[in-house]
């Protein structure tokens, strides 16, 4: 009798709780449909820039089904492999071919140099093309191209995680209704409380970027100060919107709940897996994910060493998601105190 009655309050209390009943029933559903979706879409090929290639060349490399660009000259075919429109450019000259591969994705360039032996080292020379990187190199391992995602993404996640435990922490506690009881502003309170977690963030960004490069061996072509500044913005990011979030939280368990909303998404969209393959209008979802961002600039100063004028954008993007995330902070506080 016991026991039914024990195992009835938490019937009652499960069917009470809506956010536990859509963790448990809708979340695994949810995540699994993005995974069906990026799994499961459409084939990525790799594209290839020729110069001064024959007929005959390029129809073997579109019916191994590449994607080709015919490129007038060396220099314009450059250009475009800097700007990421290709992959890799094959140039036919009087020595042989030679190859150009943009480098920063070890994947690609290995499907690239496949795509090349299956279907014309049996029509060209014995002899091994010329083999140039743009970025990386040889020797560029899978965790080099991947690396400043997950760099920004752990960031992110435990920035989230323990901000928005924190600050719920300062609610249940009563702390946070003594000090909205002051003559203090609701952005005063915001702002003193991010400057407080803010503190501890920049801790956290520079030992994660220090551990990553100096002791991982993490490649690096850029600067470090960059990747510091982008990996400070994605942890503010993180901080504004888990305080936000845990203005909607009574206890930790409903922060937790957040994480299939919230976190599960950003890595699937954060670069993490090749966005090529996810359906176009998939792929626009990710404009809407912070970690899109950060990850983006991550990889353009770690892999192909770029500077202010190629990351400037992600960086204004990260400011614009804290600004706003810290205004929805002031005005959560209003269900607290009206000022």
């Amino acid at each position: 009798m016991r026991i039914r009655a024990l195992a009835l309050r938490i019937i009652r209390q499960f069917i009470r709780d809506k956010r536990t009943l859509a963790l448990l029933f809708l979340a695994p559903l949810l995540i699994l449909s993005l995974m069906k979706l990026v799994f499961d879409g459409q084939a990525i090929t790799p594209d290839i820039g020729t110069v001064n290639a024959p007929q005959a060349f390029t129809d073997e490399l579109s019916a191994a089904g590449a994607s080709l660009t015919e490129y007038a000259s060396t220099d314009e075919a450059q250009l475009a492999i800097e700007h990421g429109d290709v992959d890799a450019i094959i140039q036919v000259g009087t020595p042989g071919f030679a190859i150009t591969l943009e480098g920063s994705d070890p994947a690609m360039n290995k499907a690239v140099m496949l795509l090349f032996q299956n279907t014309l080292q049996a029509k060209v020379s014995s002899s091994l093309p010329a083999i140039t990187y743009l970025h990386g190199g040889p020797d560029m391992a899978s965790f080099d191209s991947f690396g400043p995602v997950l760099i920004g993404f752990f960031s992110f996640f435990f920035v989230f995680l323990l901000a928005g435990v924190s600050f719920l922490r300062e609610r249940t506690t009563g702390t946070l209704e003594r000090l909205l009881a002051s003559p203090i502003r609701r952005s005063e309170v915001v702002l003193g409380y991010l400057a407080g977690f803010g503190l501890f963030t920049l801790i956290q960004a520079m030992l994660i970027a220090w551990y990553s490069i100096n002791m991982l061996g993490m490649y690096m072509a850029g600067q470090i100060g960059y990747v510091l500044l982008i990996n400070l913005l994605l942890s503010l990011t993180a901080l504004t919107l888990g305080t936000l979030l845990s203005s909607f939280s009574s206890n930790e368990f409903q922060i937790i709940q957040f994480i299939p909303i919230v976190i599960v998404p950003q890595a699937f969209f954060s670069g993490l897996f090749n966005l090529d393959a996810m359906n176009p209008w998939l792929q626009k979802i990710s404009y809407a994910m912070p970690l899109f961002y950060g990850a983006d600039a991550m990889q353009g100063i770690m892999i192909r060493g770029e500077g202010w004028r190629d990351f400037g954008i992600d960086v204004y993007v990260l400011i614009g998601f804290s600004l706003l995330f810290t205004l929805l902070n002031v005005l959560a506080l209003k269900k607290h105190r009206s000022m």
